[in-house]
């Protein structure tokens, strides 16, 4: 059988393995052994949410709003006494779709391929918190009604949530 092998395929099998570990060798030397990523301070990040929560709030709004870290999990997070019960749910949702596809969910709305994501929404709201070419997570609200879009208003006044924090990221180099 050993001898048919080698008939048919005429590089040796320790052959292929030296090249295989030549190229990989090569290619991992020249790899970083570790990554940085930054991270939003508690007190940035719950600045960040109460900014956002205050802009709906002065508005008129009764609203939820949550941040999420780069990776999805809860970071911050705020609500009104007088907000409906799903918008905890759905400020979570909204700021967890923005932070793993680190896009403005009102921009992903109509992406019907992403529609039975696990804990995915596709409904505006949730921004990507992308300051000095640097991705800290995302932020979102929920309950308040739409202007022209579903989650435009929620949209805004997460902007402004962003918005509250950004100077104090630009400068902190």
């Amino acid at each position: 059988m050993r001898s048919l092998f080698r008939q048919l395929n005429p590089m040796r099998p320790e052959s292929l393995w030296c090249l295989v570990l030549i190229f990989t060798g090569h290619a991992l030397a020249e790899e970083i052994p570790f990554v940085q990523t930054r991270t939003l301070s508690a007190s940035l990040a719950n600045q960040a949410v109460l900014a956002a929560y205050s802009e709906c709030s002065k508005r008129g709004f009764h609203v939820a709003a949550a941040l999420m870290s780069r990776d999805g999990r809860l970071q911050a997070f705020i609500r009104s006494p007088l907000a409906a019960p799903h918008t905890v749910d759905v400020s979570q949702r909204k700021a967890y779709t923005a932070a793993t596809y680190q896009a403005s969910t009102l921009s992903m709305m109509q992406r019907e391929e992403l529609k039975f994501s696990p804990g995915v929404l596709l409904l505006g709201g949730g921004l990507p918190i992308r300051i000095g070419g640097h991705f800290y997570g995302a932020i979102a609200i929920s309950g308040a009604p739409a202007e022209k879009t579903a989650g435009d208003i929620d949209q805004q006044c997460a902007q402004t949530g962003i918005d509250a924090i950004r100077d104090a990221l630009e400068f902190a180099e």
